[in-house]
């Protein structure tokens, strides 16, 4: 159906226009979640929102079927100072759409809503749910892991960000450690008191020098970097205190919780994650619909950048329109041919594709 392909295409540029346009900053996303519910209704799906989430069901769902669930974030960062353009202003420069949230990941949300849209007439072996959503580039509680009980069983996620199309079948956690090492106070003129910054930097040598053993073939080792030191009132007083951040990528061989029960056994400082929930995650090679993918050309790997599939307990790959390396930049920008290949690839994908 081509020219049912050729309107979709069109309507889902004109809505990512309307979407730069529109801020939409994390936790500030209501007015970009009125958009996309509109647009859903007008092409006759039946939107349902929860905040400033929006999704909708394919409308031949049958629970006794697999469920597809097509997912990507309306929500983006700040524009930072070295923008030349307006970041709201959607200007289009031959094939080239320049805004913020372009890349990330507006230009994956609206082709898998076309995509969905696409399909949503069709009887499938499978369901297919779209969910654009909010908070994900804060990981908020009021994004994706809000509405994933009301959607019922997932069987597989189609998660859209920046990958060039090619297909994140592994992805990284994140964890992060706030580090206190404790001394006592004394002054400095003399040789007393217990210098808290001491004992942190020797925990800080630990973490510079410690390798987990398991490394993983996609995502290799788990990294852990010191990025932020506090200590210290006044240049006269022994700190007691020195507090640390510790950012931890961990690969799929290791949940969270057993890196944070790693870092507790080694260090002198007392250890506190801020969370553990945003593990690491991977789907097999033989998956059907990683082998599909392969069939078509894309490429498989693995991606050393977080999304909300982290919070995702079932299968997921992450492929999108788009390069990653784009993403959070000066005069951020999506082609709209890749918007146009991306819609055609989405569809290749899920057109004939089968669980078993």
């Amino acid at each position: 159906m081509p020219e049912l392909i050729e309107r979709l295409t069109a309507a889902a540029i004109d809505l990512l226009i309307a979407l730069i346009k529109t801020p939409s900053f994390s936790r500030e996303e209501d007015r970009t979640a009125t958009l996309i519910f509109d647009f859903l209704a007008a092409h006759g799906a039946q939107p349902q929102r929860a905040q400033n989430n929006v999704w909708a069901v394919g409308r031949h769902y049958d629970a006794q079927k697999p469920t597809i669930l097509l997912n990507s974030h309306h929500d983006t960062v700040k524009a930072g100072s070295t923008w030349t353009h307006d970041p709201f202003g959607a200007v289009l420069e031959g094939d080239k759409l320049i805004g913020l949230g372009s890349n990330d990941a507006g230009a994956s949300a609206v082709s898998l809503l076309a995509t969905f849209l696409y399909f949503h007439e069709s009887e499938l072996p499978y369901n297919l749910i779209c969910a654009i959503t909010a908070e994900e580039e804060i990981s908020g509680a009021n994004g994706i892991r809000s509405i994933l009980p009301e959607l019922g069983r997932l069987d597989l996620g189609i998660v859209g960000e920046p990958t060039q199309m090619d297909m994140a079948i592994a992805e990284k956690g994140l964890v992060v450690l706030d580090c206190v090492a404790h001394g006592k106070t004394g002054h400095a003129a003399r040789d007393e008191g217990e210098n808290a910054l001491y004992k942190a930097v020797a925990d800080i040598q630990w973490f510079q020098n410690y390798r987990f053993p398991d490394v993983s073939p996609l995502l290799g080792p788990v990294k852990m970097t010191v990025t932020q030191v506090q200590a210290g009132s006044q240049h006269n007083v022994v700190p007691d205190r020195c507090h640390f951040v510790v950012d931890v990528r961990t690969n799929e061989l290791y949940s969270n919780q057993e890196v944070v029960q790693v870092v507790q056994q080694h260090v002198g400082a007392e250890v506190t994650a801020r969370s553990v929930y945003l593990n690491s995650s991977r789907i097999e090679l033989q998956h059907p619909f990683v082998q599909r993918g392969l069939s078509l050309g894309r490429k498989a790997f693995g991606s050393a950048t977080l999304s909300d599939q982290a919070v995702m307990n079932f299968n997921t790959v992450k492929i999108g329109p788009g390069d990653s390396a784009r993403s959070h930049t000066p005069d951020e920008f999506i082609y709209l041919s890749e918007i146009r290949a991306g819609i055609n690839t989405y569809i290749q994908l899920l057109e004939g594709f089968r669980f078993d």
